[in-house]
């Protein structure tokens, strides 16, 4: 006689499953304060920016992208690693995040929640300028601005020797159905050991800016372009590729017409990750 196929498990033994993985990941969490009180105290992080590790947060959500699998959505997992990362950043160093609403106060208080989660204060600002001017008067915190476009060329505030500079681009997984896809840059003071520098972005300051020199850079970089309306020229942000250089930028630049009359590196972060919409 054949063997009856066991029967499957009752939905008493699958909750009771649940519970002990809702257990363990909790102990966990305990467990990765612990470490986190730890290292406190060995790196003594109240100091000016210490805590924020642009290159280590990159690795571990493109860890994090690469290994996931299963039915919970990518969005979800990505959420709640951006809020367990900055929960612990802000439990070693305390910070304000200070957001640039001018463009969509909606969109960019979903980027914030959805990055750094209620723990972390959010400071709402009428424009970018003010966001950066408030994080460099500060001793850690960070700015999240637009990284499309801008009203006023705040990157110019990035410039001198110790300012803060743009550490990251947000969201680190980009689509088009992202819950917060509104492209933000983070600015903050971070060591420079601590750096991702898979994308450069430098501020040039140009003589001679028009729309037929604004086509011939668009398939070389990202770049966010404010005109200045009493004369010809206009402050780009230029975000470089490890495919492309400054120095080819500014020959484009030139050989379309236009003059450079400065350049200087505001910061850096990791290479956009796009993955295709949910259900493709």
């Amino acid at each position: 006689m054949s063997q009856r196929p066991p029967a499957p498990p009752s939905l008493q033994e699958l909750r009771k499953e649940i519970d002990a993985i809702d257990e363990g990941m909790h102990r966990l969490l305990m467990q990765r304060g612990d470490i986190i009180d730890r290292l406190i105290q060995v790196k003594q992080t109240q100091e000016v920016g210490s805590a924020f590790r642009p290159a280590r947060e990159a690795s571990m959500m493109r860890d994090l992208v690469q290994r996931h699998r299963g039915i919970l959505p990518l969005d979800t997992v990505e959420s709640i690693w951006r809020v367990i990362i900055a929960t612990f950043t802000y439990v070693q160093a305390p910070f304000s995040v200070h957001a640039d609403i001018s463009a969509s106060e909606p969109a960019m208080r979903d980027s914030v929640r959805f990055h750094f989660g209620f723990t972390v204060p959010y400071v709402a600002h009428f424009s970018a300028q003010a966001a950066v001017e408030a994080v460099a008067k500060s001793k850690g915190d960070l700015a999240l601005v637009s990284a499309t476009s801008s009203r006023t060329p705040w990157w110019l505030e990035l410039e001198a020797e110790g300012a803060p500079k743009i550490i990251a681009r947000l969201p680190f997984v980009e689509r088009a159905d992202h819950p917060a896809a509104l492209p933000v840059f983070a600015i903050s003071r971070v060591a420079d050991s601590a750096l991702v520098t898979e994308v450069e972005t430098f501020s040039v300051r140009v003589s001679g800016w028009n729309a037929e020199v604004a086509r011939t850079l668009s398939p070389l970089a990202d770049i966010v372009a404010v005109p200045d309306t009493a004369f010809d020229g206009a402050a780009l942000l230029v975000s470089v590729t490890a495919a492309s250089s400054i120095d080819k930028i500014k020959a484009a630049l030139i050989a379309a017409g236009a003059s450079v009359r400065s350049t200087a590196l505001v910061g850096s972060h990791a290479t956009r990750y796009t993955v295709a919409p949910t259900g493709q």
